[in-house]
């Protein structure tokens, strides 16, 4: 964000999901001038501080409690012997039990790892990586396409599902034939309309590391997962940034044809 001082703090200014702090924009009740040092945070840290002050404390806080604490542990570390801190939490989590204390929505936002379904912990698939299920680069449609552009696109590449990307390769959701086919039929959207009126914005997203065993469960709720990857980008040695990358759209069925391509010691079957 662009509150810190110096400016060389700040970084691009993306999206967070941390409510109430950051900001592109300079408060009017903020004064720069009175603060000796500023730190740092992320979303993943802040909610999972927020995650362990409720757990191991019972303080019922919210997520920018979890930023403030997290960065409050990085201060102690350099205070001497005999020195305090006063650390102030300035919200509750009365406005966010669907968010941070949910861990689908954890998981879909890639604070936390996904759960293993214990009824496949022991199989030989269990934790094996996503990739090993070899996906293929997927097609992608910006969204600005339309919905009748985007139909012809699908059926020419035998595909029922799209991933729709901003220019910067941001995901922003799915598209799939099959709402498309029912948003027009219904007349709540025209052939003419963008697919940025039918998107899927609520999609679970995992790196292409989780194992197999926490996919499965994955689909027991939802019928396809997007595998990303991280990309660092280095400006300096000092200075990297990591951007989400789109690796890959897995289904139930995807798993299947693996488990079905392997014996049950995990061997690849030789082709008849």
């Amino acid at each position: 964000m662009i509150l810190a001082l110096p400016e060389s703090l700040n970084g691009e200014i993306t999206s967070y999901k941390v409510e109430g702090i950051g900001y592109d924009f300079i408060p009017t009740v903020l004064d720069r001038a009175l603060v000796d040092d500023w730190v740092k945070t992320v979303d993943k840290e802040s909610f999972v501080m927020s995650r362990r002050l409720i757990r191991e404390e019972g303080m019922l806080v919210g997520g920018s409690a979890g930023s403030t604490m997290a960065a409050a542990v990085k201060i102690a570390k350099t205070l001497k012997k005999g020195q305090r801190m006063v650390v102030l939490f300035a919200d509750s989590v009365r406005n966010y039990m669907t968010k941070f204390l949910n861990d689908g929505w954890m998981v879909e936002n890639q604070f936390m790892e996904p759960s293993v379904d214990p009824a496949h912990k022991n199989e030989w698939w269990s934790t094996r990586p996503v990739s090993d299920l070899q996906l293929n680069t997927p097609h992608v449609v910006g969204p600005n396409v339309t919905c009748a552009d985007c139909i012809d696109i699908l059926n020419k590449n035998g595909i029922d599902q799209i991933p729709a990307l901003d220019d910067n390769g941001t995901i922003l959701g799915m598209v799939t034939l099959g709402n498309l086919t029912s948003q027009i039929l219904s007349g709540r959207v025209k052939p003419s309309d963008s697919i940025s009126k039918v998107l899927y914005r609520q999609f679970v997203m995992v790196p292409k590391n989780t194992p197999l065993a926490a996919l499965s469960k994955i689909f027991d709720k939802d019928h396809f997962v997007i595998v990303t990857t991280q990309q660092k980008s280095y400006t300096s040695p000092q200075t990297v940034t990591e951007k989400t990358i789109l690796h890959g759209i897995a289904t139930r069925i995807d798993l299947l044809n693996y488990i079905l391509q392997h014996d049950a010691q995990g061997n690849r079957k030789t082709q008849q």
